[in-house]
This record gives C-alpha cells, sequence and structure tokens, in this order.
C-alpha cells in the first residue's frame, strides 16, 4: 500500500508560509483602513419622541456617510468615529447627551440636535466648553445673534417666511391667518410671519397655537374658520402639521394651507394622507431635484445622495437627513485641513463653502448659517408627490 505525504520538513514550510501570508493581508487591510487614531465627532438627534421624523433620517445619513468616508480612507488617514446619542425630543436630555459626549467621549466636534429647542438648550454647554456645533435645526435665534461655536445648515427660517411673503404678494393672498407649533421652532416662525407681514403688506388676522403632542386640532381652526382668512400658515413638525391638514378638510376649509419647511419629508404625506395634496411650502430643492435646472449646482450632489440613500435604506432621501449629511461634511471639510483642533475647526467652519444638500453654503465670522432665501424653492403635494411651483 502506496501512502502519498509531504516530509515533515515540507508540511513545516507550508505551514509557515500560509501563517506568514495572513500576517501580509492582516497588514495590508490595516493599512488601507488607516492604523491612525480615529477623529472622534459627536452628534445628537431627536431619534424618538415627536421629532423622530427629523432624527431618524439624519442619524441613518450620518451612518451611511461615516461608514463611506472610512471606506475611502478616512480624513488623512485617520479614522472617523462618530457617536450618537438620541436626546427623545427632549431638552434636557439633549444637555446632558452633549456633556457626555464632550466630558466622557473626548469629542472634537458635535453635529445635531435636530430641533431649535434642543439646538438651545445645548447651546450655553458647548460655548462654555468651546466645542464646535453644527445644528440640523432652522430658527434664527440659533445663530443671531452670533454665538462664536454654534453653526447650522437647517435654512434659517427668516429666510422661509421671506419665500411665503413672496408667494403672498404674488398670489395677492393679503389676510391670512397662522397656526404654530408651542415650542421653540414654532415660536421663532411665528415671530418672523408678524415682523415680515407689514412689508409685505399682509395682514394677520388670527392667530392660533397647538402643542407638540396634541391629537385635535379642530377647536383652533374653527376660530380660525370664524375669521374667514384668504390663506393659513402652519408653523411647525410632525405630526402637528399632518393633523391639522386633515381637520382643516375635514371642516371644509378650502383656503391655502402653506407649511413651513418642516413638513418637507415624506412622513407629512404619510401622516396626512390625501389631506395633504394641495398643501404648499418653501423646501429645499432635494424634494424636486428631477425638476429643477440642470446646470444648477446642487443637482449632481443631491442626485448622489438621494441615490445612495435610497440604495443604503430603501426608503427616500429627506430634507432633514440633509442637514445632517451638510452638517457632518462641514465638520469633515474643515478636519481634513486642520486635524482635530476645536479652535481651529471653529475657525475653518467660519469660513466655509460647501455646496450641499441644503443649500450652497457660504458662512462667514457674522453668518453661521450661511444660506438665503436662494435656498429654497415653492413645492406643492400634488397627487401624494411633491412638485416644483415655477
Amino acid at each position: 500500500m502506496l501512502h502519498h505525504s509531504f516530509p515533515r520538513a515540507q508540511v513545516l514550510v507550508r505551514v509557515l508560509s500560509l501563517a506568514l501570508l495572513g500576517v501580509v493581508l492582516a497588514l495590508t487591510s490595516a493599512v488601507a483602513a488607516g492604523n491612525k487614531a480615529p477623529y472622534v465627532v459627536g452628534a445628537v438627534f431627536d431619534i424618538t419622541g415627536p421629532a423622530s421624523p427629523l432624527g431618524t433620517p439624519e442619524r441613518d445619513t450620518v451612518k451611511m456617510l461615516e461608514a463611506k468616508i472610512n471606506a475611502k480612507g478616512g480624513i488623512d488617514g485617520h479614522p472617523l468615529k462618530v457617536i450618537i446619542y438620541d436626546n427623545a425630543s427632549e431638552e434636557d436630555k439633549c444637555v446632558m447627551a452633549v456633556k457626555k459626549l464632550i466630558e466622557s467621549d473626548k469629542v472634537i466636534a458635535i453635529i445635531g440636535p435636530s430641533q431649535t429647542g434642543t439646538t438651545l438648550a445645548a447651546a450655553a454647554t458647548v460655548e462654555a466648553a468651546k466645542i464646535p456645533l453644527v445644528s440640523c435645526a432652522a430658527g434664527i435665534n440659533i445663530v443671531q445673534p452670533v454665538k462664536p461655536w454654534i453653526f447650522k445648515t437647517a435654512q434659517s427660517d427668516v429666510a422661509a417666511v421671506a419665500k411665503v411673503m413672496d408667494y403672498l404678494k404674488a398670489k395677492k393672498l393679503q389676510r391670512i391667518a397662522v397656526i404654530s407649533v408651542s415650542n421653540a421652532f414654532g415660536d421663532s416662525g411665528k415671530k418672523q410671519i408678524g415682523l415680515q407681514a407689514p412689508g409685505a403688506k399682509v395682514e394677520v388676522i388670527a392667530q392660533e397655537s397647538f402643542g407638540d403632542k396634541d391629537t385635535d386640532m379642530t377647536a383652533q381652526l374653527l376660530k380660525i374658520k370664524a375669521k374667514n382668512p384668504q390663506a393659513v400658515i402652519c408653523w411647525g413638525t410632525n405630526p402637528g402639521p399632518a393633523l391639522i391638514a386633515k381637520n382643516m378638510k375635514m371642516l371644509g376649509m378650502t383656503m391655502p394651507l402653506i407649511m413651513s419647511h418642516g413638513v418637507a419629508n415624506r412622513k407629512f404625506i404619510e401622516l396626512a394622507g390625501d389631506a395633504s395634496n394641495g398643501v404648499i411650502f418653501p423646501a429645499g430643492r432635494l424634494l424636486v431635484v428631477d425638476e429643477i435646472s440642470k446646470t444648477d449646482p446642487q443637482r449632481k450632489t443631491l442626485q448622489t445622495y438621494a441615490a445612495d440613500f435610497k440604495a443604503e435604506f430603501n426608503r427616500e432621501a429627506d430634507t432633514f437627513g440633509g442637514h445632517a449629511y451638510d452638517a457632518l461634511l462641514l465638520v469633515v471639510n474643515a478636519l481634513d485641513k486642520v486635524g482635530p483642533n476645536p479652535q481651529k475647526i471653529r475657525a475653518e467652519l467660519e469660513k466655509a463653502k460647501l455646496t450641499g444638500i441644503s443649500g450652497v453654503f457660504k458662512m462667514t465670522a457674522a453668518d453661521h448659517n450661511g444660506l438665503g432665501k436662494d435656498a429654497f424653492v415653492m413645492v406643492k403635494i400634488v397627487n401624494g408627490d411633491w412638485k416644483l411651483m415655477k
């Protein structure tokens, strides 16, 4: 009987060769992945609670973008590590999360949170710690007056209201009612409407409010209906605005319903159903990217983000995820230029230029948002989808 076997020496050489190959492959993988210390960035979003339609796509976008950046070698060879916390749409929990990021996680910058109120609640903490924060919320009082360490990517309510006033003037709608959510975002929007209406020769003849957890707004809307306005402006984020659209339809209120940019995602259409049809609001170009000019500077960036998000999560990208996309890229671009120094990152953010999802950013020392009225287009919901108003 013949036995076919390798001499022991040959077997040993073969084993050692395979082991060496494994080491080489491991080292190659480590080099490709980047073996430098990670750059640690914090993120706080309103992932649960009333503002979850904002925070959920923001979290998902950041995870997607983090993976893409690391797949390309990170930032100057340093892996990007984003630590994400949920503040449950609560201001106290937001402050606690921000403190944990600064004191325990030792982050060099923070992106988020999702709402004006949660952002303002955390403002004093980041200012005292001298850690740059790039908010995803809209209220103008986040950045005006300027706070040295705070920036934001969502288009401001000042610009949104200006866009709405342009629409009212064009349609000769002069008598309006306002219904706003009782929080920092709603209060800021209501204030801007009051400030800008006289210049547009618009009169606010009724003004009501609702809580972000209210489930019925018919009482407020009946008061508005009695005043017979030519249009109703609702300033809030889901789910409240969707309930208002449904309640107005139920009450037979057929005047134009104009929303804020706080409803610029698919969730509003899902919640409002048929009552969403006809609703008008200012929004970034992402919702109508296929209708904007082929020469628009944002078009390619918007199409890429929309396709990547759809491929990753099997649902549409939306405006709020875009705010987080812009916030993280602003921080990453600054890190790439100046490294993990919060003071230098802050200085770099203050002069940042970025063609993003929310608009074409041009930050300055006096403007920590860097977007104007031209970051918006007017959108109308028709047959359950967004249409660019021209």
